[in-house]
């Protein structure tokens, strides 16, 4: 009887031993994973679930529904106020930081299989820039200055794009155009459009 006990007492005691140590190497490989996940994949995640967030840009924040991520861009739909209609891309390196709700937050951390990169997400800024200078589609530019450029896109390069100023609301004609601006993509806070589909 003795003996009974104290073997169940080492058997309970190495088994405690082994699933604290089991935790323990499991708390490890999740520190690990998480350690690997990038950015982008996060923010699959969270367009996936058009997850409303508010975006830290440089100089001010704007609150968005998450709509459709780009190779070096996200899309987003206003919800503060501007028309539900107006489309901004946010270049990524203009992102300051998200606020969201914690349970999108933790659901954009599960590991989900990495399907082939769409279409969309191969799509850079400089090719919306130029597909936007194809079409001659008004533009509203924000720039991580602060700059409020309205115009439209003459042209797109590698990492630049030029802009004919123009007042809003205007089609880019010689006689409305005000100015012309380069501007590196470096600079671009956001890109607002009224197109309601992405390309």
């Amino acid at each position: 009887m003795h003996w009974d006990r104290l073997f169940e007492n080492l058997e309970g005691q190495l088994a405690a031993e082994w699933e604290s140590e089991r935790a323990a190497l499991d708390a490890e490989s999740e520190r690990l994973r998480i350690s690997r996940l990038e950015l982008r994949t996060r923010l699959r995640s969270l367009c996936a679930d058009s997850a409303p967030a508010t975006l830290d840009l440089p100089g001010h924040r704007i609150r968005t529904r998450l709509q459709s991520l780009g190779a070096d861009w996200v899309s987003v739909t206003m919800t503060d106020g501007e028309s539900s209609r107006a489309v901004r891309i946010i270049p990524l390196h203009a992102i300051m930081g998200l606020s969201i709700d914690h349970g999108l937050l933790l659901a954009s951390l599960e590991e989900s299989d990495t399907p082939a990169p769409s279409l969309r997400e191969r799509m850079t800024l400089g090719f919306l820039l130029r597909d936007f200078a194809r079409r001659r589609t008004p533009v509203r530019i924000i720039g991580v200055d602060g700059a409020d450029l309205h115009g439209t896109v003459d042209r797109a390069g590698a990492d630049h794009l030029d802009l004919a100023l123009h007042d809003p609301g205007t089609a880019r004609l010689a006689g409305a155009v005000q100015g012309f601006r380069l501007l590196p993509f470096a600079g671009v806070a956001s890109v607002q459009t009224m197109v309601t589909q992405m390309p």
